[in-house]
């Protein structure tokens, strides 16, 4: 299940986050990377424990926990805080699929990453290549955003960012532990969830919407790890 939600952010936003990216202290993706990961990846990250980055972090996680289009999708039950990216100069990112498992900083707890998420943070007039490709039981996507605009994959998909040829491209990446674990049952839950959407705003029978809403409440029920 390949989703993208649009207009996650205001164009004042995408600014402010910007401009914050831009006076931040990138250091080589590389770090951040396993062995087989460093092969591939040349890119810049900021440091998770950067002061910025936790802001601008903080910022988007308030934003995404009152995104209803974003809670449909991922059915959060944790959200790996937001990390932040830039591709510059021909930096790239080869295939890889990203780690089962991620630690929750200061904690003892750990996160299963079910959803991948892109939120992009620079408009695609603004470099070019960059394109995030997915490759997955439904195709390979190529998918180029507009600024404020998100993506969200399963966690298992094959995906590569494509050289960054000229420009700058900023983005934010993050995970999340769903409370539905199979993508297939997410995306049959999300479907539910849009047709009821469509239906409310199409004036539908109120006893027809309760019976369908209460369809998928049983369902999530029978499927949800609290």
């Amino acid at each position: 299940m390949l989703i993208t939600i649009s207009e996650v952010l205001t164009p004042e936003q995408v600014h402010d986050c910007q401009q914050a990216l831009l006076s931040a202290p990138w250091q080589e993706g590389k770090e951040t990377a396993g062995y087989l990961a460093q092969q591939v990846k040349t890119n810049l990250q900021l440091p998770i424990d950067n002061a910025i980055a936790q802001q601008v972090g903080a910022f988007l996680l308030h934003i995404l926990n009152n995104n209803p289009s974003f809670v449909a999708a991922a059915l959060p039950a944790k959200i790996l805080p937001p990390r932040f990216n830039c591709y510059q100069g021909g930096g790239t990112y080869g295939n890889h699929i990203d780690n089962a498992i991620f630690p929750l900083a200061d904690t003892s707890q750990r996160l299963r990453t079910d959803v991948s998420s892109t939120l992009f943070l620079s408009d695609p007039d603004d470099y070019d290549g960059g394109e995030l490709v997915i490759e997955d039981t439904y195709g390979q996507q190529s998918i180029k955003l507009n600024a404020g605009d998100m993506v969200l994959y399963p966690g298992t998909s094959l995906h590569r960012v494509n050289p960054v040829t000229k420009g700058r491209r900023f983005a934010s990446f993050f995970w999340t532990q769903s409370m539905v674990r199979q993508a297939h049952k997410r995306s049959m839950l999300w479907e539910l969830d849009q047709s009821i959407q469509r239906l409310a705003a199409s004036n539908a029978s109120p006893s027809e919407l309760a019976r369908l809403s209460g369809v998928y409440h049983n369902l999530l029920r029978e499927w949800a790890e609290l």
